[in-house]
């Protein structure tokens, strides 16, 4: 049996323990929901998003802070209402070149992400 060469680590480990609550926040089809709600309409009351997307309201409060602990979403207390919108510059963090880089192999150049 042939043993297959060991590749030297030439940069220092990834910590993805950053990225792991996120992709799990976004692993949901009601939180996509949510979140495309959130990007459409913008600053949103919990109230409203009740109706949006058809969900019960201790159903939407465990989706959200589901999203707001993974920084995907913010909060802003109204009152008594909450009101909700996209953390953009954290989602576009994640859409970006800089996690496409963790997995590109060094030395591919055509298209290249970073």
């Amino acid at each position: 049996m042939k043993e297959l060469p060991v590749i030297p680590r030439t940069s220092p480990p990834v910590d993805f323990s950053a990225f792991e609550s996120k992709f799990k926040a976004l692993a949901d089809q009601k939180r996509l929901q949510i979140m495309y709600e959130l990007t459409q309409r913008g600053n949103t009351c919990v109230c409203d998003l009740v109706e949006i997307v058809e969900m019960p309201q201790s159903k939407l409060s465990y989706h959200l802070k589901i999203l707001l602990d993974a920084g995907l979403i913010r909060r802003e207390t109204r009152g008594t209402w909450s009101y909700y919108e996209l953390n953009s510059s954290e989602v576009n963090r994640l859409l970006s070149p800089e996690l496409c880089c963790i997995f590109r192999k060094d030395g591919v150049e055509p298209g290249d992400c970073c």
